[in-house]
């Protein structure tokens, strides 16, 4: 394992990803975690992640400086190379020369993060401050043309800096560089695969679930889907999946959620229609947190009611993803929105969570899925969020509002299937906001109607995401057939709002 320490970094989520993509676990702890706990965890090496701020600023993030004396391979990226080198009685300055984007770096010597590559790398910078003397013990092993120290290493205690950023794609050597931190450096193997993730995961669901009956909310999506495959397998028919229909669904989904899982699966499966119970709860709010908690306390109410149907089950697996944990508030990140399925459990939950998937980004999901056996449909599914359509409706949910959008939505997926681009596409969906109605003129008469946002994104993971540049032509088919299909429908816009600052849902 290799522990991902965030100071704050833009990248800091998609340096856990890079390692992974190597065949390697990661997972990412706060700059302030105590090194008690990171010796307990045992890793095989840090990297310290870049960030915003300076080290000679007040309350300037920093880690226990004794992780340098721990014996433990250490990168620095960016702010962390700066901390290392400041840390070890290094000299850091705001030179005046400040680096953004594509810059050329030469090597300068022997050097274990740059081996076996050319002398020559196109990086990507990003920095004000640079290290302008090395400690004691290190050797400058890059430079460029404004940053005297692009890269030092102390190869005798396994500390390494580099000044710019290899784990994005505008450094094209960077995942060679990673893989020689990690497998020459740390001595880690690439044996973090799904056939290893899934083996992970059925022995620590064993160990929770012992010989007790479980009940897992399924929604058919991919994450659900997987983690009920995964406790099937470890437990068998031990295992009872319950389908909550909200009435939050997308056109039709609910029929084809039932009929693909019993097709495909031998699980017990229960399917509970309670479209007037959660519509109820959400008449008259629009707070998009109150939804998420309320949506998120009415699923847990109806599986408990299951359950104690079911002589009290007291296991409940949920399809939690490691992005669901980050968003929703964790000790080194902020809460952006509550997930219905972290946030928005009630504390008074009789339940206790098995959630296999609590660590893993969706591509690993989609991974686990395949090597599972799903079927295409559901392991490429755009992902669809637990509150469903109650967080594309900006204001308050009722049914009217839903079918209109429902309606909307289906055109949207149709079209962008038609086009070919749905698998591309990390997700794609309509949106209607909280009454906004404008003139129009249909059949030359004046409408006062309702607008239909689109939304499509391009994502890895859905911590950041950039909205696609769809075809006019099939922004046309979509605006027309939305307009001429969809009842009270006069006017559509597009999206074009990147994350961040936007999130991808609209609440």
């Amino acid at each position: 394992m290799i522990l991902v320490v965030d100071f704050g970094a833009q990248y800091s989520r998609l340096i856990a990803r890079r390692v992974r993509e190597c065949k390697v676990y990661s997972e990412i702890i706060p700059f302030n975690a105590p090194i008690d706990e990171i010796v307990a965890r045992a890793p095989k090496g840090l990297i310290l992640s870049g960030g915003p701020a300076s080290v000679y600023v007040d309350n300037a993030p920093a880690c226990d400086p004794r992780i340098f004396e721990l014996g433990i391979p250490i990168l620095g990226i960016c702010y962390g190379m700066q901390f290392m080198a400041h840390a070890l009685g290094g000299e850091i300055a705001h030179t005046g020369l400040s680096e953004y984007g594509q810059t050329d770096v030469s090597l300068e010597s022997a050097s274990l993060l740059f081996k076996a590559l050319p002398p020559e790398q196109t990086v990507w910078m990003s920095h004000r401050d640079s290290v302008v003397e090395v400690p004691v013990g290190f050797r400058k092993t890059a430079s460029s043309a404004c940053t005297k120290v692009a890269a030092m290493e102390d190869p005798d205690r396994g500390l390494f800096g580099i000044q710019f950023h290899p784990e994005v794609v505008h450094t094209p050597a960077g995942m060679d560089i990673l893989k020689n931190f990690l497998y020459e450096g740390c001595g880690c193997l690439p044996t973090w695969t799904s056939v290893s993730m899934i083996e992970d995961a059925v022995a620590a669901i064993k160990v929770q679930a012992g010989d007790e009956p479980v009940i897992c909310g399924l929604s058919g999506g991919v994450d659900s889907a997987v983690a009920a495959l995964l406790v099937h397998k470890a437990i068998g028919d031990k295992l009872t999946c319950v389908f909550v229909d909200h009435g939050l669904l997308r056109k039709e989904e609910a029929g084809q959620v039932e009929n693909t899982f019993r097709k495909h699966f031998r699980i017990n499966l229960i399917h509970i229609k309670a479209v007037d119970r959660f519509l109820d709860k959400l008449k008259g709010v629009i707070d998009p947190e109150k939804k998420r908690k309320i949506i998120g306390h009415e699923f847990i109410r109806v599986f408990e009611e299951v359950a104690s149907e079911m002589q009290d089950v007291k296991l409940l697996v949920q399809g939690t993803l490691y992005p669901d944990v980050i968003e929703s508030g964790t000790r080194d990140a902020a809460k952006i929105k509550t997930h219905h399925n972290v946030g928005g459990i009630p504390l008074d939950m009789q339940f206790k969570l098995i959630e296999p998937l609590r660590l893993l980004f969706k591509d690993e999901v989609r991974a686990v899925g395949e090597e599972l056996g799903l079927p295409e449909e559901i392991v490429w599914r755009q992902p669809f969020p637990g509150p469903g359509l109650a967080v594309r409706i900006i204001g308050e949910v009722t049914a009217d509002r839903l079918e209109l959008l429902r309606e909307a939505d289906d055109i949207v997926a149709e079209e962008i299937k038609r086009a070919g681009l749905y698998r591309a596409i990390w997700q794609s969906f309509a949106v209607l906001p909280a009454e906004i109605k404008s003139v129009g003129v249909m059949g030359d008469a004046r409408t006062y109607g309702s607008t239909i946002a689109i939304r499509a994104v391009s994502s890895e993971d859905a911590m950041t995401a950039d909205w696609v540049r769809l075809p006019y032509d099939v922004l046309a088919r979509i605006s027309n057939r939305i307009m001429n299909e969809v009842p009270g429908v006069n006017r559509v816009v597009y999206d074009i709002s990147s994350k961040p600052p936007s999130t991808i849902e609209w609440e």
